[in-house]
C-alpha cells in the first residue's frame, strides 16, 4: 500500500470514527435537568431553626446561608431534614466541592460516548 493510500485510509476511519460519535450523541437521552429548591421548604427550615447569628425567624440571616447536607444534584431530598444553617465562607466551599461531585456523572457519561 503506498503513502497516498495509506492517507486515504487514515482520513477514512477518522470520518467514520466521528460520524459514529455523532451518532452516539444523538441518539442519547437528553440530561436531566438540575432539580431546584422549593423555596417553602427553606421558608419552613427558617421557621423551625431561627438565625445563629440574630435568633429571628423571618428576616435575613447575616453571615449565614441556608444549605443542603446532602445536595439535591447528588440525590438529596429537597427537605427540612436535609437543610442546615452554613457561614457564607463555609458555603462557598461546599459550593465548589458540590460543583465537582455534580460535574461527574456528566463528564463520566461523555467518556464513555467517545471515540
Amino acid at each position: 500500500m503506498g503513502v497516498g493510500q495509506t492517507l486515504i485510509a487514515a482520513g477514512a476511519g477518522v470520518f467514520g470514527a466521528s460520524l459514529v460519535a455523532w451518532a452516539l450523541m444523538e441518539t442519547a437521552p437528553p440530561p436531566k435537568p438540575a432539580p431546584k429548591p422549593a423555596p417553602r421548604q427553606q421558608e419552613l427550615f427558617t421557621r423551625r431553626h431561627p438565625c445563629p447569628a440574630n435568633g429571628k425567624v423571618q428576616a435575613s440571616c447575616p453571615g449565614y446561608v441556608v444549605s443542603y447536607v446532602k445536595p439535591l444534584c447528588a440525590g438529596g431530598a429537597d427537605r427540612i431534614a436535609n437543610m442546615q444553617w452554613q457561614s457564607v465562607a463555609d458555603a462557598k466551599k461546599k459550593d465548589r466541592e458540590t460543583q465537582k461531585l455534580c460535574a461527574k456523572p456528566a463528564k463520566a457519561a461523555e467518556s464513555r460516548s467517545g471515540p
